[in-house]
Parts: C-alpha cells; sequence; structure tokens
C-alpha cells in the first residue's frame, strides 16, 4: 500500500490494466447506478460538500474501483462501437500529452507538438492525394464535420462572417450519413430543412443519380455534398469520384466524412476504397477509430491553403501576435477552438512505433476477420445477414428455432416484431455476465440485428467463432 503519495501506485495499476487482454476476463462488470453507487460507499461518489481530503489508501482504492467496473474495450470480445483496442504507444502518448498539460494552440507553447501536427496533416494529406493542403486537429469529426459546412460557406459567401447569412443554403448528404450533420446545419444557422438526405444503394451508399435528381428538385441553394466514406452502420463508402463529378458540375463544396473509413488509406489493399477523394474539397478523418488511437483524435483537412485561418481567424492579439517569434506557426486561430489538446502526438508516436507496414497490418487484419465472420454465417440457418457486408461491419440476425428457415422479404409483421427482440434479449445475457459486448440496432423496416465491427487487433479468428457460439447458447437461453 502506497505511503504519503498514490502516484506510483495508481499508475502501476494503471500500466497492469494496459496489458490486461486475455479472453478470459470480463469485458465489463455491469451494474446499475444504485449497485455502483454502493460500491463507492467508502470513498464517495459524490462530491456533496464538505469534501475532506482522500487518504492516499483512500485514492487508490477509488481508482480500483473505477477499473473494476470499466467496460475493457481492449478485450478481445469487444464490439459495441467503432473504437476499441487502443494501442499502447497511443497510451502512453496521451499520458505524456498530460503529463505537459499545454495548449497546442501557439507555437511558442507547444514548439514541437506544432511540428509533430505539421508532419502528420502533411502526411496524411498526401495519402489523400491534395496537392496543396491546410489542416488541423480538433475535437472529433462531429465538429469537424460541422467546420466543414462553415468552410464551404465561407469558400463562397465570406460576407457571411461578418454580416450573417440569411441564404436558404442546401447540404446533401446520404440516408445513412452520421447524425452530426443533422446538428451542424442547426448550429449554423441554416436550419434543418437544409438538410437533404439522398437515397443509398443496398450496401448504404448514397446514389449519385439520386443526389443529381435532388439537387434539381430543391428550391435553395446547393451548399456543400458531404459524403460519407464508412457509415455508421453499415460501413458503406460512398462513390466519392462520382459524387465529385456532380459537385464540379454543380459547383458545390465536397466534404467527406471519412472519420472511420479514411484509415484504408494507410493500406495498399484497401486504399482503393477512398478513389476520388483527392478531388475533395476537405476531409475528416478520426484516427482514434480504426488505427487504435486513443481518443480523441481527429482531424480536418482541406485542398485550400489559408481558407481554415480566414474563416476562423479572429486575430486576438493577446495571443496571436503578429510580431511574436514564430507566430507564423501557430496553429489556433485556424479552428473555432482555442485551448486544443497536443492529440497529434499520440497518432505521432503510434506512427512511429508501429510504421506504414504496422499500420496496414491493422488496418488488413480487420478487413479478414469481417470475412472470417461472414464465411461463419453463411449457410448457417441459426444466422441471417441483414445487410450485404462490407467495410469492417457484419450486420446479422439470431433466428430463433421455430422461425428457421428465416427470410425478411418473405417474413410476416409478427415474426419481425419477436425478432425485434431477440437482440436486446441476448445482449441484456452478454452485459450482465461480462462475457461479450456486440451492438445492435434496427435499420429502416429491419428490426434490430446485430453489427458486429472489427476495429481491435487483439481479436483472433477464435474470438470470433467464440462470438457467435455465445450469442446461439443466449438466443437458445432467451426462448
Amino acid at each position: 500500500m502506497p505511503g504519503s503519495d498514490p502516484i506510483a501506485a495508481i499508475a502501476d495499476r494503471l500500466v497492469a490494466y494496459l496489458g490486461q487482454r486475455g479472453a478470459d476476463l470480463p469485458v465489463v462488470r455491469f451494474a446499475g447506478p444504485e449497485t455502483l453507487a454502493a460500491s463507492f460507499r467508502a470513498v464517495g461518489l459524490d462530491l456533496a460538500a464538505p469534501q475532506v481530503a482522500l487518504s492516499a489508501e483512500g485514492m487508490v482504492q477509488a481508482v480500483d474501483h473505477v477499473l473494476a467496473h470499466a467496460v475493457r474495450t481492449q478485450h478481445p470480445r469487444f464490439f459495441n462501437q467503432n473504437f476499441a483496442g487502443a494501442d499502447p504507444i497511443a497510451v502512453l502518448g496521451d499520458w505524456l500529452i498530460a503529463t505537459l498539460n499545454t495548449s497546442a494552440a501557439t507555437y511558442e507553447m507547444a514548439p514541437v507538438f506544432t511540428l509533430m501536427e505539421r508532419a502528420a496533416l502533411a502526411r496524411m494529406a498526401e495519402l489523400a492525394g491534395f496537392v496543396t493542403h491546410d489542416g488541423v486537429f480538433g475535437p472529433g469529426g462531429s465538429l469537424n464535420n460541422l467546420f466543414a459546412m462553415q468552410l464551404a460557406r465561407h469558400h463562397v459567401a465570406p460576407d457571411a462572417k461578418r454580416v450573417g447569412d440569411s441564404t436558404r443554403w442546401a447540404v446533401f448528404v446520404s440516408e445513412q450519413a452520421h447524425y452530426s450533420f443533422r446538428k451542424g446545419v442547426a448550429l449554423l444557422g441554416m436550419g434543418t430543412e437544409a438538410l437533404v438526405t439522398v437515397a443509398c444503394d443496398a450496401r448504404g451508399a448514397m446514389n449519385p443519380t439520386a443526389l443529381r435528381a435532388a439537387i434539381a428538385a430543391t428550391d435553395r441553394t446547393p451548399l456543400m455534398i458531404g459524403a460519407t466514406a464508412g457509415t455508421t452502420v453499415l460501413g458503406a463508402f460512398d462513390p466519392l469520384d462520382a459524387l465529385a463529378d456532380v459537385a464540379q458540375e454543380h459547383g458545390i463544396w465536397l466534404h467527406v466524412d471519412g472519420c472511420y473509413g479514411a484509415s484504408t488509406l494507410v493500406s495498399p489493399r484497401w486504399r482503393h476504397l477512398m478513389a476520388g477523394v483527392e478531388r475533395a474539397d476537405s476531409l475528416a478523418w478520426n484516427p482514434h477509430k480504426l488505427l487504435g488511437v486513443t481518443q480523441q483524435c481527429s482531424a480536418l483537412l482541406t485542398r485550400h491553403e489559408g481558407l481554415l485561418s480566414e474563416t476562423f481567424a479572429s486575430g486576438a492579439d493577446y495571443i496571436f501576435q503578429k510580431d511574436k517569434l514564430y507566430g507564423e506557426l501557430d496553429t489556433g486561430d485556424k479552428t473555432f477552438v482555442c485551448g486544443r489538446r497536443a492529440d497529434v502526438v499520440k497518432l505521432w508516436l503510434t506512427w512511429k512505433a508501429r510504421g506504414d507496414e504496422g499500420l496496414a497490418a491493422r488496418v488488413d487484419q480487420v478487413f479478414g476477420l469481417a470475412e472470417c465472420l461472414r464465411e461463419r454465417l453463411e449457410g448457417d440457418e441459426r444466422f441471417v445477414i441483414a445487410a450485404p457486408p462490407s467495410f469492417t461491419h457484419v450486420c446479422f440476425w439470431w433466428v430463433p428455432p421455430d422461425m428457421r428457415p428465416f427470410v425478411f422479404e418473405d417474413s410476416s409483421r409478427q415474426e419481425r416484431a419477436r425478432l425485434h427482440g431477440v437482440a436486446p434479449a441476448i445482449k441484456d445475457q452478454m452485459q450482465r455476465n461480462g462475457t461479450a459486448m456486440v451492438g445492435y440496432q434496427p435499420l429502416g423496416d429491419k428490426p434490430n440485428f446485430f453489427r458486429m465491427l472489427f476495429i481491435n487487433p487483439a481479436v483472433q479468428p477464435s474470438d470470433v467463432h467464440a462470438i457467435v457460439d455465445l450469442i446461439d447458447e443466449y438466443g437458445m437461453n432467451a426462448q
């Protein structure tokens, strides 16, 4: 037990936890709010006044409670979100950033980090095929999609920054696009009616013909096409080259939400999925998803040099002085955010530690795992694939015995209603037992299906087969 200073003991616990990736461990010790509060009774979970400083022993105990009930996203049976299995090198990068506790807004406060950011953005722009580029790391893909919309507006209506804007804009996204676009048009004062959703094909990719029809039908001023590379549910890649043709024809800004899928650019085998991105005006890319960098690490890139500063700069002279040493390298005025964390450090360290081949291998591995699951499910009447597999996603139903064989197109309303409750019941058992975490959701007229995302490099084919067997076991228990 530590003496007067708990820091070393807590650090040791965190390092030990980082190395715990065995399948024999629980993914989560799931508990309700009352149970969690009770487990913290000795140290107190609330902050009701008065607060008395905890002893060193109490501090360590508090951290132990957090670790005991945390979801192990590095666990090989965690498939719940499109992040998982953070690279230990990236974790150390996060620790380094927190230790130095500086802002990446100016060169004088973050000289090394500023150069790291320039290097990372240059390499990412090169992979995207941007001959000229500008960029900045920001607080997540949702805000970078928002900032891209502001870039698009400033590009065609720069006076709006000074006098405001009453134009009835239209932003075109697929019906499978991320919800951040809807929030974005609202925050920018365009109104949610500015968002025009475009029909998708069976795989969930935007239909270029439907896009042209939507542009022709709107009585608004087209502003931006928000393409998606790796949709949240189905993992679809919009046809970027075809969408770039439409954008060019109509003089519309093309933004690519590649928060998930842009990381395929590091893989010679899979970068073809991003074909056409070099023609986009902007790109959002989250290394904290497929590349295993800790949350958060998100970049916004654009082909238009200087446009970020033109769009966002306010020129606050208490921090962005033009006459200070290396002030031209300051990046804080390129974005809405001032006190930026140096999130690039996590990516830079990971890239240096793993190299191009290591990052590519990470991407290639998860594609192989998704194919492994697809092969396992096909021809097994206990399971039905709910949508054509793409990217790292496999979406499927477990079918109760008396409903087999199940064909969705031939199913009744009652059968679909019954199937809708199957995935939640199975996941309930997973969480209570702590054996796995797999997400589920409905889509259109399709009832709840499992959505397994392969991101974690700790996952092996044996884990894939184990999850299938587990779902079948829990499904039978729920009958």
